[in-house]
């Protein structure tokens, strides 16, 4: 069955195999699965103005904590040391796309002023 092209598909060419796929809702707890590497510890640090981020390990032992202000700085800060260092902290591809979203939240926070709450 063919599929209409959508309309903000402009002037870009589709797949022949092209599809338009529905996902289903996430389930927090359901859909949940950890990430073997490590887990991290986000918070807003008020008398510094910047975000920190603790990488830790599954024995509760901060590894590292990694300092800026911005998302972007950081989460590349994090991804570059765990591959220069051999880490592999993130093996889990929604365990990367969870630390950018939280730390863009964090981000927001700092630069508004309000509580930083991490999921």
């Amino acid at each position: 069955m063919a599929i209409d092209r959508p309309a903000w598909v402009k002037d870009k060419k589709t797949a022949d195999d092209f599809e338009v796929i529905d996902v289903k809702k996430w389930d927090d707890y359901k859909d949940f699965k950890t990430d073997d590497g490590c887990y991290v510890l986000i918070r807003i640090h008020w008398d510094r103005g910047d975000i920190g981020v603790g990488v830790c390990d599954y024995n509760h032992v901060i590894l590292k904590e990694f300092r800026g202000r911005r998302a972007q700085d950081l989460y590349t800060a994090i991804f570059d040391y765990s591959e220069k260092h051999s880490k592999n902290w993130f093996k889990r591809l929604e365990h990367a796309a969870y630390l950018g979203k939280e730390l863009k939240k964090a981000e927001m926070c700092l630069a508004i002023g309000t509580e930083y709450v991490q999921e």
